[in-house]
């Protein structure tokens, strides 16, 4: 019992001890402590390489700044991404992991942070002046006269202000970007001190947007250590959501006829089908996966390497492949790219495989987004100055547009440009396949826009010049595709993906033919049939005279029960002749005779506009006959052959 009393008043003394080491820690500091926040995580494309990830941002309070002549501590910031980080890499050379990735405090640049009067941080980040890391080191948070880690004599020693904009640097795994050496001062028990990560890029395509309602995440984790505690609440934050970015479709069934000229007057011809005031194409579309998919490359109109205003804000959403751009800080890349600057807008190509010789592609230069009602869209980008004109006096005002980049030679003017159509560019063929990219220079990121793609194809038929006959497919993706998918990829282009999306059926290109059917033709019990076929393209209504054989398929019984007689193919009938033949003597143009056959024929002709008839009789139609007109195959309604033909009548 008295062991037992003594253990009681043991703990009742430590307990005392504890509490008051508690008090007094609380009584003379607080600790530096940051939340961390990803407030607004990106919807990113699962197709996408080098996606922007949210900003993660850490609000800190507590700790002591440091005084007034004394080096600021050096913190390591580390982030791990569960995925590879692809932020473009900026280092002058071999050993130098500089990368776009930035690592700002204070929200710096335009406006400074606003600390109380009476406890204003005496080395507080104020101004931003901007740094170079060298690939070991960042740059520091400078007192007035506080020598740098770099000497005396380093780049930044005794340099005024405060430096508050960090590269991170690419010398840990592929999914990790660190900032070392960062000076971070504790904002006191007055202030917050801001520490926010921006411009991270990172590799959705390698997580799979999985199957269920719930989007996958790509999620961050931070940590610091190094010259002080830094305590962080909620370090592991999801930056964003990953979701298909890109919906591909066709037009569907789109025929074109082998033997019949289309658009001729593209490549200079006259006549056939498709002329300048209405040509005849298929359509390629292309719709966002989700609102925003689809982005310019700059928020700034005029798309190009020095005119980046407009998109150095922290924490703004700009929805643009560019990310955070620091334009009122010079040098901060090595290698004279503008940090967080992408090469493009959102690269969209359109691929066109299957093509017969013969046949050239063309497609608009420009080409209106539009949204679900299928009406062309004003771009709310906060601007009333036009964003385009086409190529004419007439100027078109803050549609969602995007232009052709790649794939145009000549361009033929079609139909005169509005706020619809534009000029169109023939697309040069590479054996049997032809690409057309467009980049997205106009957009409206609260609705779903797509882009509809009229495709113009066009040839001209003569005696030695006839595309073959078959279907022509097309792929939709997301371009250019990445070479790798690794965070080393310093010569890469921003934005790049990969490209998932096989071919679908585009449009065919049908045989010229015409299909009879005979359905009812006997040789046995002393009848006989007889059968006219005419090639009526020879006309006085200046159809292209076509010229092609027969071939005869034959359905039923010989006498006896043997096997109906194999096909017959005759030789070429002209336009304007006709192939007459019998059962059972046969007929012109080498068709075989066929005696005691009982059945029905398909005749199918290698020219259109044929007409045929039969007639039944007795031997010699001494005492009977019976005619009627062949049932032509290719109607409009259940029509087996694929082929639009001519019924006048039966």
């Amino acid at each position: 019992m008295v062991d037992f009393r003594k253990w009681l008043l043991a703990f009742a003394a430590t307990a005392l001890l504890f509490g008051l080491g508690t008090s007094a820690y609380a009584q003379g500091t607080t600790a530096f402590v940051c939340q961390a926040t990803a407030g607004n995580p990106n919807i990113v494309r699962a197709e996408g390489v080098t996606e922007l990830v949210g900003d993660l941002v850490l609000n800190c309070t507590g700790g002591t700044y440091t005084a007034v002549g004394v080096p600021i501590p050096l913190s390591t910031v580390q982030i791990s991404l569960n995925t590879n980080v692809t932020s473009r890499l900026t280092g002058s050379g071999a050993g130098d992991f500089a990368t776009e990735a930035i690592l700002a405090i204070d929200e710096p640049f335009p406006v400074p942070p606003v600390f109380p009067t009476t406890a204003t941080p005496v080395n507080g980040a104020g101004t931003q002046l901007g740094c170079v890391a060298d690939g070991q080191h960042n740059c520091e948070i400078l007192g007035t006269g506080v020598a740098s880690n770099f000497g005396a004599s380093g780049p930044y020693s005794g340099a005024p202000g405060h430096y508050n904009v960090f590269q991170g640097i690419a010398n840990g795994g592929p999914n990790q970007i660190n900032w070392q050496g960062v000076p971070i001062d504790a904002p006191g028990t007055a202030g917050t001190r801001i520490l926010r990560i921006t411009n991270v890029r990172a590799n959705a395509s390698q997580l799979s947007p999985g199957s269920s309602l719930v989007p996958t995440t790509i999620t961050e984790l931070i940590g610091i250590n190094g010259g002080e505690t830094i305590i962080i609440d909620q370090p592991l934050q999801t930056v964003a959501l990953i979701e298909k970015g890109l919906i591909g479709s066709a037009s569907t069934s789109v025929l074109y006829a082998q033997c019949n000229n289309l658009n001729a007057f593209l490549l200079n011809g006259t006549g056939g089908l498709g002329t300048a005031a209405a040509p005849v194409s298929f359509t390629l579309t292309a719709t966002e996966g989700f609102g925003a998919a689809f982005k310019r490359a700059v928020f700034s109109e005029s798309v190009n390497s020095t005119n980046t205003a407009g998109q150095n804000v922290l924490g703004a959403s700009y929805n643009t492949e560019s990310g955070y751009i620091p334009s009122g800080v010079t040098g901060l890349d090595q290698t004279g790219r503008v940090i967080g600057l992408a090469d493009t807008g959102t690269e969209i190509t359109f691929t066109i495989s299957g093509i017969p010789s013969g046949v050239q592609v063309f497609a608009p230069v420009q080409v209106l987004l539009v949204g679900p009602g299928g009406t062309a869209l004003v771009t709310t980008d906060g601007t009333n100055t036009p964003e385009w004109t086409l190529p004419t006096t007439a100027q078109q005002g803050g549609y969602s547009y995007a232009n052709l980049v790649t794939g145009a030679t000549t361009t033929n003017d079609l139909n005169p440009p509005s706020a619809s159509t534009s000029a169109f560019a023939q697309v040069p063929v590479s054996g049997t396949s032809a690409s057309v990219t467009y980049e997205i220079e106009g957009d409206n990121p609260t609705v779903v826009e797509s882009m509809i793609v009229p495709i113009e194809a066009s040839y001209i038929t003569s005696s030695s010049t006839v595309p073959l006959p078959g279907t022509v497919s097309s792929s939709i993706n997301f371009s250019p595709l990445a070479g790798s998918t690794q965070q080393g990829e310093a010569s890469g282009p921003i934005p790049r993906f990969v490209q998932p999306y096989g071919p679908a059926s585009a449009f065919t290109i049908n045989p010229c033919t015409c299909n009879l059917l005979f359905p009812f033709v006997t040789n046995i019990a002393g009848f006989d049939t007889g059968v006219a076929i005419a090639n009526t393209s020879q006309d006085p209504f200046g159809t292209p005279v076509q010229t092609g054989v027969v071939n005869l398929y034959y359905y039923g019984t010989t006498s006896g029960g043997g096997a109906a007689p194999p096909t017959a193919t005759s030789s070429a009938v002209a336009g304007g002749q006709e192939l007459i033949f019998t059962l059972s003597n046969g007929g012109n143009f080498g068709v075989p005779a066929t005696p005691g056959f009982e059945g029905y024929i398909i005749a199918q002709a290698d020219f259109q506009y044929c007409h045929g008839f039969a007639f039944i009789s007795d031997v010699g139609a001494q005492k009977l006959a019976e005619g009627y007109l062949a049932i032509s195959l290719d109607l409009a309604l259940l029509n087996r052959t694929g082929n639009a033909g001519e019924n006048e009548g039966h």
